[in-house]
């Protein structure tokens, strides 16, 4: 009697939304057709562990891992991802940077290794709804908005991961990237200004925000006729798809201040490997499956995905299927400051929300806010993940 073919197995995790989840699930499902005897098994967490979550235990686990690229500076100080440089042909990789959103593929490059492939890009971009907003109503700057935030139309999301990076973008748009120094997060006359403007802002709107995430903004905005307008999200595709949500959003750029358009965060995730992979030629095999630009505009979108190879995010095709929200939030891509990948960064983005979350909902001293902000900065620099 003839002995079943021992099947071999990938297991991956990613995080839990059709964005995140159903394209892993799809692809995983085709190459196992296109290569049979391969299984490939992804599990799911939540948006907060996939920024959180650290990737030296994911990667006991799993072969292979969805990732937020400031995880690479851990990655490239424990070894606990393979160096995807080592082992892909130069001209992939260079195809790969040649058709990046953004800073996206080099944000997965830290001490000259490439530590994952980007699948997804993601900025916060502005959203609204169609049906409730004209054309001639959507803000243009920030007084704009906050003309409109006094109307109770605006919703954002509050989270204190979320708070820093509106934190973020708005230091950034007045001209000063933040963590570019050891001594100081951003300069005091910078932060201060950044936390009053988004004191004032959040004064305007109602409380639920403090509960949300991006996810929970858009299916709030989309299952609610109450909010018309989110001035700056990490943005979901999905929302602006037919047949995904009761009501479609649209999305596009960002309000200025003085004259400058909001330059926002870059998010988006990466596909990395374990470096405790026993299946790593397959592994890789199927990451570049994943990643090229056949599957990032066919197969990986059309099962929800957002994709990271450019081609995708300037096909017709893709545009046509979701309101244009690729080809009108590129730019917000193209611009977005890249957070920092020192091996202990996401120990202090993971702690760094909590007092700028405290003082845009309850008030306080700016001052406080800073140097809470610095000494948390000093100490994530004496870690190692």
């Amino acid at each position: 009697m003839a002995s079943t073919p021992e099947v071999l197995v990938l297991r991956g995790t990613t995080w839990n939304h059709s964005r995140g989840f159903t394209p892993m699930v799809a692809t995983a499902q085709r190459y196992s057709e296109l290569h049979p005897g391969v299984e490939i098994i992804w599990d799911k967490r939540s948006l907060q562990a996939f920024g959180d979550q650290s990737v030296d235990t994911l990667a006991a686990r799993y072969d292979l891992l969805v990732i937020d690229h400031p995880w690479a500076g851990m990655a490239a100080s424990s070894g606990v991802l393979l160096p995807l440089d080592e082992h892909l042909p130069a001209s992939f990789l260079r195809e790969q940077a040649a058709n990046s959103v953004g800073a996206s593929h080099r944000s997965y490059i830290t001490e000259a290794r490439q530590w994952a492939l980007a699948i997804d890009a993601a900025a916060p971009v502005a959203s609204w709804r169609p049906d409730l907003l004209a054309v001639g109503d959507i803000p243009q700057t920030w007084d704009g908005l906050m003309q409109l935030a006094h109307s109770g139309k605006v919703l954002l999301p509050g989270t204190p991961v979320d708070t820093l990076m509106n934190f973020y973008m708005i230091c950034s748009t007045l001209g000063e990237d933040v963590c570019r120094t050891s001594e100081a997060v951003v300069s005091s006359p910078t932060g201060t200004r950044a936390l009053e403007m988004l004191r004032e802002l959040a004064q305007a709107l109602d409380p639920i925000v403090w509960e949300l995430n991006p996810i929970r903004v858009y299916e709030t905005m989309t299952a609610l006729d109450r909010f018309a307008y989110c001035p700056f999200a990490f943005g979901y595709s999905n929302y602006a798809r037919p047949g995904y949500a009761r009501k479609l959003l649209a999305f596009g750029d960002m309000v200025e201040i003085e004259g400058r358009r909001c330059r926002t965060t870059l998010g988006g995730a990466g596909l990395a490997i374990s470096s405790r992979c026993a299946h790593m030629k397959t592994a890789l095999d199927y990451a570049v499956f994943v990643s090229g630009p056949a599957c990032q505009s066919t197969l990986y979108f059309d099962s929800g995905g957002q994709p990271g190879h450019r081609l995708a995010w300037t096909d017709e095709r893709v545009n046509a299927s979701c309101r244009d929200y690729f080809r009108n939030t590129l730019p917000v891509l193209d611009r977005a400051f890249m957070r920092p990948r020192y091996s202990g960064y996401v120990d202090f983005q993971s702690r760094a929300g909590h007092p700028v979350h405290e003082y845009l909902r309850d008030g306080g001293s700016v001052e406080a806010v800073l140097a809470e902000l610095n000494a948390l900065h000093h100490e994530s620099q004496t870690k190692t993940g």
